[in-house]
């Protein structure tokens, strides 16, 4: 997947539990999703600063569903420990694309 949002990729759920890391910084945990061709969706977390400086982290694809209410209900039951191991996964995905943008 790109480093930056889709055109067609839609808000899923703006999640109620926010990351902190050690150094204090505090990020806003988003689903974001998007159909694909054959009607299934995939979706991705974003992680975007709390206070609106900084870059906003993405995973790659963190899961695909049949539907659209399916991705809902996934995105609705996510727990807190997700968001560390996904937010985890999002800081690796933005230094693999820093890497590959210096070659």
């Amino acid at each position: 997947m790109r480093g930056t949002r889709s055109d067609v990729a839609e808000l899923i759920y703006e999640h109620p539990t926010h990351v902190r890391t050690p150094d204090g910084e505090v990020f806003v945990a988003r689903t974001y999703g998007e159909e694909r061709a054959d009607g299934t969706w995939i979706a991705w977390l974003e992680f975007e600063p709390a206070d609106g400086r900084g870059a906003t982290l993405r995973t790659e694809r963190e899961t695909s569903q049949g539907s659209r209410d399916a991705l809902d209900v996934w995105a609705s039951g996510l727990e807190a420990a997700y968001f560390e191991g996904a937010f985890a996964r999002a800081r690796r995905a933005c230094a693999r694309r820093g890497r590959a943008s210096h070659h």
